[in-house]
Formats: C-alpha cells, sequence, structure tokens
C-alpha cells in the first residue's frame, strides 16, 4: 500500500544541507497498525507528513496505492488527500467556528456527498463515537478526550483507506488516551483501516503490530 525508496528530506541552510530525513526505505502494507517512534528530532512528523500528501521528499520515491507520488498532478494528489486519507492531529485542529456536527461533515462537504448522505453518515460517527448528545456543542466546550473524538470521526467521515495520527493523544491524560487508542485499535481490527501513528510512548506503540524506529532522520534495522 505504502512504499518508500531511498527518500530524503533536507533543507539548505546556507551553503549546507540540514537532513531530516536520510536514505529512508519502508513498506506498510494495507491492514497495518504502525507506529514511527524515535526521539524529538528524528524526523517523525516530517515522515509522517510525507506520507500523508502535506510534505514533498527533496529525492527518492513514494509509492501510495501503486501511484508514484511524485508524477501525479496536483488534482490526482488533491483527490487522493480527500478519498483515501484521513489524518488525526495532535491539538486536535477541529474548526472553532463549527459545531461538533459540523466540523464531522466538513469533509463530506468536500467529497460532494449531497445531503441526505450527509446527514446519514454523520448520524453514523456520532452514534458510532457516542456524541450523539454533543452534536451541536463548539470545540472550546469539549474536554480534550471529546475533542479528539470529533477529530477521529472527522478523519474517518469519507473512509479513508489510512488515517495517518501525529501524537493523536499527546494533550490527553492516561485514560483519554487508553481510550483513543483503543478505539483506533478497533478501527483498524474491525474496519480494517491501515492507521500510522507517531508517538513517543510505548505503551501507545503496543497497540499496533509493528514499530518502525527513526534516530537522527535513519530508519534503524
Amino acid at each position: 500500500m505504502i512504499q518508500l525508496k531511498k527518500v530524503y528530506k533536507y533543507y539548505n541552510t546556507g551553503s549546507k544541507k540540514a537532513y531530516v530525513l536520510s536514505d529512508v526505505s519502508l513498506d506498510i502494507a494495507e491492514g497495518e497498525f504502525v507506529s514511527i517512534m524515535g526521539p524529538s528530532g528524528s524526523g517523525k512528523s516530517t515522515l509522517l507528513h510525507i506520507l500523508g500528501l502535506l510534505e514533498e521528499p527533496n529525492d527518492g520515491e513514494y509509492l501510495f496505492l501503486g501511484d508514484n507520488v511524485s508524477r501525479l498532478t496536483e488534482k490526482k494528489r488533491t483527490e487522493l488527500h480527500r478519498n483515501q486519507i484521513g489524518f488525526v492531529f495532535q491539538a486536535y485542529h477541529l474548526i472553532d467556528e463549527l459545531t461538533v456536527y459540523e466540523n464531522i461533515e466538513t469533509p463530506l462537504l468536500y467529497k460532494g456527498l449531497n445531503s441526505s448522505e450527509r446527514k446519514s453518515r454523520v448520524a453514523e460517527l456520532l452514534d458510532k463515537f457516542n456524541i450523539v448528545g454533543r452534536k451541536d456543542l463548539f470545540p472550546a466546550q469539549l474536554s480534550g478526550g471529546q475533542q479528539q473524538l470529533v477529530g477521529i470521526a472527522r478523519a474517518i467521515a469519507g473512509n479513508p483507506k489510512v488515517i495517518f495520527a501525529d501524537e493523536p493523544t499527546g494533550n490527553l491524560h492516561s485514560d483519554q488516551a487508553t481510550e483513543i487508542m483503543q478505539l483506533f485499535k478497533k478501527l483498524n481490527e474491525q474496519e480494517k483501516v491501515t492507521i500510522v501513528q507517531v508517538t513517543h510512548s510505548e505503551h501507545n506503540a503496543t497497540f499496533g503490530n509493528r514499530i518502525i524506529r527513526l534516530k537522527d532522520g535513519l530508519v534503524m534495522r
């Protein structure tokens, strides 16, 4: 499903290149739950952003669902991002001016679903995540754990093939964090959603089936 071949990411600092990722090659199969781990500054988030089409590598190849990402048109990349990828962020990234219902509905508007389809899908997710009673609240009226539940509901609203999660429990206390990780595991096992998370937590990593460790931009073998 996902293949990186000798990927490099660097930034020009004067006459030198500051490498964030060096010679990264990896494969992630459909249906896996993979954790990316490593110390701060190891390149974890940059790698996740490349996988999620939020950044581009300077060198190397990225194959997503068989397509060479670097050769895709901007339109095709946007379609991939919109239809196949869900993103969950540490800081939730909900839209403050929209209600819970409207936040979850947003990706369905981008996909062009009609009103009845959107209504049905949002109602299904509100029920699945047990947040029906909060559908008319705004993000500021929710706890951190509730905001992250909404963030995950929004991420899977469009039935993506893969969810990329960047420190999804970083702002939550331990009970909330465990609830979120159990939810990810359920999505992975029952709905066959591929999940790739960046985490500092060895405990969170145990919910997945494989760990990719980075150090100084290199995949540790």
